[in-house]
């Protein structure tokens, strides 16, 4: 049986991490046309690949620093499948909104996606702008969509 005060914590951890996610894409500038466009292609570019099974050009989207954490593809491959099945094997999925850091560094990239078992999630990919002016995908955290009040 489940615990209603269990329930109720992960119930206030999940909205403030929510909320401290808002926060933060308040505290980012609106990314700008381009850079929002290529942001999209390089992670709709992934998501087929995922979809593909296709490790090399999946791997080729990742910054640097992931590339360490999973120095060889079929590592990170296996990471994305155990750990972020709707970016792995998404059912439907469409772009939101867009920040670019200050700086100019980075954007993060609101992706509403629905995993393979129907669930809508929230996928908030941070991308890096690299040395040459293109981006890669720094990271992705997902947000469980709360479910809808009956």
């Amino acid at each position: 049986m489940t615990d209603p005060k269990r329930i109720k914590i992960n119930h206030r951890i999940a909205a403030l991490v929510a909320a401290l996610v808002a926060a933060t894409l308040l505290l980012l500038t609106p990314a700008r046309a381009d850079d929002a466009a290529a942001a999209q292609s390089i992670i709709e570019s992934q998501i087929q690949a995922f979809l593909a099974d296709d490790m090399a050009t999946a791997y080729s989207f990742a910054a640097p620093s992931i590339k360490r954490m999973y120095p060889d593809e079929s590592r990170f491959f296996d990471m994305v499948k155990r750990g972020y099945q709707p970016v792995y094997r998404p059912g439907n999925f469409a772009f939101g909104r867009s920040k670019l850091a200050p700086d100019g560094s980075g954007l993060i990239q609101e992706v509403l996606i629905q995993g393979p078992d129907g669930q809508d999630w929230t996928a908030l990919y941070s991308l890096e702008r690299q040395p040459d002016g293109s981006f890669k995908i720094n990271g992705v955290q997902m947000i469980k969509a709360a479910a809808p009040v009956t």
